[in-house]
């Protein structure tokens, strides 16, 4: 007969994920499916799905911010600013959403322009910079090229850089 082995897995220190970083990515192509408006799905199964799939980035997303803001000294502006960001999102995750189908596509795509908000500030607190064509993390030891472009009607800029090899598709107009 056979010895068994049980095998345990390895403990983990309770905080062991926080040390892991957050896929920004994954979360705006998440948003991608709700906004802007005309491609949110109508049918209430997959806003439910969509819903829970945003909410669920969300939380996890809200602790790291918290904890990134935390290093930083209370009179920081975007410290605050993420914290008040912080405090809207988890207003709008306690918020009980009206049961019409209306209700819920307007419900999602306000989680979705906050999730965007708060990936924005996870970002700027955790000092991760993304491509502003792909919006992939930029690694230290890829080629990048700035970007800076103005608006002609004084809309808002947008100024950053780019993967060396996004450059033949971001459009300049």
């Amino acid at each position: 007969m056979a010895e068994r082995t049980q095998t345990t897995a390895p403990a983990r220190h309770p905080d062991a994920t926080d040390a892991l970083p957050v896929d920004t990515a994954t979360m705006r192509a998440a948003v991608a499916q709700v906004l802007p408006p005309d491609v949110t799905p109508l049918d209430l199964t997959t806003l439910q799905a969509l819903t829970g799939l945003l909410v669920g980035h969300m939380q996890l997303l809200i602790p790291k911010i918290e904890q990134a803001a935390a290093q930083l000294p209370t009179d920081d502006v975007p410290r605050y600013v993420a914290l008040v960001c912080v405090r809207e999102a988890r207003g709008k995750l306690a918020a009980r959403r009206g049961l019409e189908p209306y209700d819920s596509v307007t419900h999602v795509r306000r989680l979705g322009r906050l999730l965007l908000a708060l990936c924005d500030h996870y970002e700027t607190l955790s000092g991760i910079r993304m491509c502003l064509a792909c919006d992939q993390p930029l690694k230290p030891s890829e080629p990048t090229h700035p970007i800076d472009q103005g608006s002609k009607w004084a809309g808002p800029a947008v100024s950053g850089r780019i993967h060396e090899r996004c450059t033949t598709t971001l459009h300049t107009h």
